[in-house]
């Protein structure tokens, strides 16, 4: 029950629990570091692979949303130049956020794009848990595609390093004839 209670008070995650002890992880406050914050709101995504907390700190009130999440398995990301790299995720989000940007794209439905990423991306790599940059891009294009076609565009255009003008045109009319070959 304390260990419960602890967690629900908002005091930092659980990060192991017996029937004696809880070991908390403390949040530091972004604005003062002030380690002394309460859970306002807390909520999973609709995978169940993520919880997203909205806090706010005891000592200066300052709000901030932290996410906690399931450690996954080490993933290498083998780039077009031939070069490795470990996966990660939030330099996803960061192309998809730029790609987002000014657009009417929830944070709720970047969280499930980059959730329902990170479950595609660990169904694909093999034993190696090597997988191809392209890979990762198509996926995103194709999550992309289905909430909002200009962030598609967009992303697509970093992804695809479109050169010059035509490239956007040609991406734009695909575009088109599959809208209008689903209709």
């Amino acid at each position: 029950m304390h260990s419960q209670a602890a967690f629900l008070l908002g005091k930092g995650t659980i990060l192991e629990v017996n029937t004696f002890e809880c070991y908390y992880r403390y949040m530091k406050c972004p604005n003062c570091s002030s380690d002394d914050d309460k859970v306002i709101d807390s909520r999973s995504n609709s995978a169940g692979t993520a919880v997203r907390r909205r806090r706010v700190c005891n000592a200066c009130g300052y709000r901030f949303t932290s996410y906690e999440t399931i450690e996954r398995r080490h993933i290498v990301v083998h780039k077009k130049d031939g070069s490795y790299e470990d996966f990660n995720i939030d330099k996803v989000r960061r192309g998809i956020d730029s790609a987002a940007q000014k657009r009417n794209i929830s944070p709720e439905q970047i969280d499930n794009l980059l959730n329902t990423l990170q479950v595609e991306i660990d169904n694909r790599v093999g034993a190696d848990r090597i997988i191809e940059s392209s890979a990762i891009g198509d996926e995103v294009l194709k999550l992309l595609y289905n909430i909002d076609r200009v962030a598609y565009v967009r992303f697509a255009s970093v992804y695809k390093a479109f050169a010059d003008v035509s490239q956007f045109v040609s991406e734009i009319q695909s575009l088109e004839t599959t809208i209008s070959g689903t209709k």
